[in-house]
């Protein structure tokens, strides 16, 4: 079983890549060169899209990522959220795959929501340090996997639909077997011959 890695700290082409997602590239490059300690904010849509869950059921979605899935792409934190970046599109056919889902029903009840973040969103980005920046910065911004490459494996819908549906399972339980019927008498036939 495989655990996140532990990179924290965006590296040269990792910052090349968020730089891209922002309509002026050279202006964020420049200043995060001038201020690696800044949040920044960029749109979604074009390079990334977000999915943003509660920190604790986010951490179990990244667990499932890594310990049973491909990984995942960046993830990050964020005022008490866990923001995994997806690839453009995930925004839009997340939702539709979760109401398949039946999230919002009885029985997925302690499910906490997924927001998503496609064309038209923006989502602050933690700043490039690691844990010691990250930790002073509003809300707390810091990266659990940080941009590495300037082309990252991004997880689709249907990966973060499946890491949703596993680390909720496993957090209420969910069984595929109706409840037992309380009323039903049941009966010892071992000891019968």
């Amino acid at each position: 079983m495989s655990s996140a890695p532990n990179v924290t700290c965006a590296s040269s082409d990792g910052v090349a890549w968020l730089a891209s997602a922002g309509t002026h590239p050279r202006s964020t490059l420049a200043l995060w060169r001038e201020r690696p300690d800044a949040p920044v904010v960029l749109p979604c849509g074009t390079v990334f899209d977000v999915v943003s869950a509660p920190a604790v059921f986010g951490r179990r979605m990244l667990d499932r990522l890594w310990g049973e899935g491909a990984g995942s792409g960046p993830v990050a934190v964020f005022r008490g959220r866990t923001l995994f970046f997806a690839a453009p599109g995930t925004a839009q056919r997340l939702p539709s795959l979760l109401g398949w889902e039946e999230w919002g029903s009885q029985r997925a009840q302690e499910v906490p929501p997924l927001l998503c973040h496609g064309t038209g969103d923006a989502v602050t980005v933690p700043p490039l340090a690691g844990d010691d920046a990250g930790a002073d910065s509003p809300g707390g911004a810091r990266w659990l996997v940080a941009p590495d490459t300037r082309h990252p494996w991004l997880p689709g819908p249907e990966v973060m639909l499946w890491a949703a549906v596993r680390a909720a399972r496993a957090a209420v339980r969910i069984s595929i077997f109706p409840p037992a019927d309380q009323d039903a008498k049941v009966y010892d036939v071992s000891r019968r011959r």
